[in-house]
């Protein structure tokens, strides 16, 4: 019984029923001024030149939206569009919807009012009232017995509503959907979506994970060593470090407040000596290989680059500790090479073990390029490789 009464709680129900009200407000209007059974197809063929412009179809989809789902216009389900009509396809599909919306509006509305007449025919009969003629049906007699008949009435009108509301909304959603070529832009807009949010997550992984693992181990060896001039330095090295994580915090929450934010600010290949100084501060000897303009490598692999030679030199200092490294960055035959190496230790387990790694492999994927990690002739290898173009 709960489960039957359900719809009646719901306001959807009853915008539903508005909704086809207004279908037919226009046309019964007319039959004010001159009831005849024409103003009907004077209707309907008046609908079909109205849904040939293309913003017929925004305001339809804006009312169904409202009305016929519940949701606004700036939350509203994916199931009914509000773009203009782009093709004859959508404005074809917007004439069946009109002229289907007019022809259910008509009948729901006559069952309606059809039904409500007939209750009150029937409350009205035992009190020996005259009620005016002009309903579907009436009954002869003013017996008691009439009243026993008003339940079925009753369940007739809610089954009617309900029935027609599901009914047009099934109509708007097959009529007023999205089309196949809508249903894929809206597809590739939302992978835009969850790539950039993944994007964003790797770099707060990276910018903070370097900022926090350099003060770890500058304080460690701080400590351990107990010698002021070593402590000033590491210091130094972790307000510097520190500084450069929040400017990168800041930025990324930039782009979370203002999506249309650009990303020309990242830092890139050419500002790699800052994050260099920040791993040799942390006790690592790192021997840097440079070959060919780094100043020519596009933006987008430029800073992708930076990140990869981030993401490495942090997972040294974090599973190593103070040991050589060796870079590597080239530039040549159209391809942005990448190498970091480091003799093999004792893994040093830590927090997001294995992040990091995966997470250069996702950025040199999306760039078209390749990256393994792993050991190599007693080292442990970073190697990615970037096309330019």
């Amino acid at each position: 019984m709960v489960r039957l009464l359900r719809p009646f709680g719901r306001a959807v129900t009853y915008t539903r029923l508005l909704h086809l009200f207004i279908g037919i407000v226009w046309p019964s209007m007319w039959l004010f001024v001159r009831e005849a059974w024409w103003i009907w197809l004077v209707a309907a063929a008046a609908l079909a030149p109205a849904a040939l412009v293309p913003a017929m179809r925004t305001a339809e989809g804006l009312q169904a939206r409202l009305l016929l789902t519940g949701h606004r216009h700036d939350h509203g389900s994916t199931d009914i569009v509000v773009a203009p009509s782009a093709s004859w396809g959508d404005r074809g599909r917007l004439v069946v919807w009109l002229e289907a919306r007019l022809l259910l509006g008509y009948a729901t509305v006559t069952c309606v009012a059809q039904l409500l007449f007939g209750t009150v025919h029937l409350l009205s009969a035992p009190f020996d009232r005259d009620f005016e003629e002009g309903g579907l049906f009436t009954l002869a007699g003013r017996g008691w017995w009439n009243v026993l008949l008003v339940p079925l009435l009753l369940v007739a009108l809610a089954v009617t509503v309900v029935a027609s509301g599901h009914l047009i909304t099934a109509l708007a959603r097959r009529l007023l959907g999205p089309t196949p070529a809508e249903r894929l832009a809206a597809m590739e807009e939302r992978t835009e979506q969850l790539l950039e949010r993944t994007r964003i997550a790797r770099e707060l992984h990276d910018s903070i994970g370097h900022a926090l693992t350099v003060a770890v181990v500058q304080a460690g060896a701080a400590r351990a060593a107990r010698d002021p001039a070593f402590t000033d330095r590491a210091l130094d090295a972790i307000e510097e470090t520190g500084r450069a994580a929040l400017e990168d915090l800041e930025r990324v929450l930039g782009i979370l407040r203002e999506s249309e934010r650009p990303v020309s600010s990242r830092p890139t290949l050419t500002d790699a000596d800052r994050l260099l100084e920040s791993a040799r501060a942390s006790g690592a000897k790192i021997d840097i290989e440079l070959t060919g303009p780094l100043d020519t490598v596009p933006g987008p692999v430029s800073r992708e680059g930076y990140r990869i030679l981030q993401e490495s030199l942090t997972n040294v200092l974090r599973h190593a500790g103070a040991v050589p490294v060796g870079a590597r960055i080239a530039v040549a035959d159209g391809t942005l090479t990448l190498e970091v190496r480091n003799p093999l230790t004792a893994d040093i387990p830590g927090p997001g073990r294995g992040s990091g790694l995966r997470g250069i492999r996702e950025r040199a994927a999306l760039l078209g390029g390749r990256a393994r990690t792993g050991p190599d002739e007693g080292d442990w290898q970073v190697h990615v490789e970037l096309p330019l173009s």
